[in-house]
Formats: structure tokens, C-alpha cells, sequence
């Protein structure tokens, strides 16, 4: 099985400096021309059996550019949704860092922002995630996930078996894509963040 994990375009909060997360905005012109390269080049080059999406406005325009390419089922996965950032959604960097400071010692782990989840949560979301894609859709050769930047590298995360901890992160570009195989009891890195269909 080969698991394609796929950021969405740029969206309107990439350009207002502001606490996406669940906040739903949508993408810009360019977020989405960029999904359209994106569509056209999976089509090509990397065609999946199945196409599994966030709900979020951002990541779902996405995965239906991405669907009228290459004509394989849609489905939304609420899990797929970006960290929940609770009372952060939607608000400047400024007025955040005031209204909601960070605690002088870094937030724990366990400790959700208020109204939202935990680092710890995510990250079991993540593994959860990881899990079903393993056994709920194990008869698909090549399955598309449509997502957000934070939960495809808890995903990836769980992919490596990592711990749970901040010392790596695997950012991900608009509308950059991971390829990940699992093959008998491999796990196998194809390629991290790959944009070339952005050139």
C-alpha cells in the first residue's frame, strides 16, 4: 500500500498572518492554481485508487481538483482536520500573543489550549488516522489524503514509529506531497514534500 499525503493549496490565512487551524478559510486564486498543477501532475504521475479528505474548505476544494483528474471515489474524514486550535482559530499572531500567551515554560504535552486538544491528542488522532488507513483500506494499492500541514507530519511520525516529542517536524509546502509504502514489513520513504509540479 502506498499512502500519498497531500497539503493543501495556500489559503487566504496564509496571507493574513493569522492562527489557522480549524479556522475554514478558503484558498486563494494562487491556492488554487496550485492545486490544479497539483491535480494534473498526480493524474500523471502518481494516480491513487481512492482519495480521502479533511472537511476544512482549504484541503476539500483541494481534494475535489485533485478527484476531477483522475475520477476516483471522495470521501471526507473529519479526523483529517487540522490541529484543534481552539480559542487560537482565526486570530492575529498579534492579538493572540496577548489575549492567550504562551505559559512561561512551554505548554505540556497533555495540556490542551483552551476549547481545543492536546499535543498528545494529536498526535494519538495521527496514529489513529495512520491505523485505519492500514486496515479499513488495505484493499486499495494507492490511497490520496488531502490534509494539513501538522496532522501529515504526526502522520508521518507514526509512520517512523517516532515518540512523541517536538524535536522533528516534517513541514510540508503548498500543495507539497509525501510518498510513503508499506510493503510486507517495510516501511518505505519514496519522497518528503516534493513541489516540482509548482515549477
Amino acid at each position: 500500500m502506498e499512502l500519498l499525503l497531500i497539503r493543501h493549496g495556500e489559503s487566504e490565512a496564509d496571507l493574513l498572518g493569522v492562527h489557522e487551524g480549524r479556522a475554514d478559510f478558503p484558498l486563494t486564486k494562487l491556492g488554487e492554481q496550485q492545486a490544479s498543477s497539483l491535480a494534473t501532475y498526480i493524474a500523471s504521475h502518481h494516480s491513487p485508487d481512492i482519495i480521502l479528505s479533511s472537511p476544512l474548505t482549504r484541503a476539500k476544494k483541494t481534494a475535489e481538483t485533485l478527484q476531477e483528474a483522475v475520477g476516483c471515489k471522495l470521501l471526507i474524514e473529519e479526523e483529517l482536520m487540522e490541529f484543534n486550535n481552539g480559542v487560537l482559530a482565526g486570530l492575529s499572531r498579534e492579538v493572540a500573543l496577548v489575549k492567550y500567551p504562551m505559559p512561561k515554560n512551554g505548554r505540556p504535552a497533555h495540556v490542551p489550549i483552551q476549547n481545543g486538544e492536546s499535543e498528545l491528542e494529536f498526535r494519538y488522532r495521527a496514529e489513529k488516522v495512520f491505523s485505519k488507513m492500514r486496515f479499513d483500506y488495505q484493499g486499495y494499492s494507492r490511497i490520496a489524503i488531502v490534509s494539513h500541514g501538522g496532522l501529515i507530519s504526526n502522520m508521518i511520525k507514526a509512520f517512523l514509529q517516532q515518540p512523541n516529542n517536538q524535536e522533528y517536524v516534517f513541514p510540508t509546502g503548498d500543495t507539497g506531497i509525501h510518498l510513503l509504502e508499506m510493503k510486507n514489513d517495510l516501511r518505505i520513504i519514496r519522497f518528503l514534500n516534493k513541489q516540482e509540479h509548482l515549477h
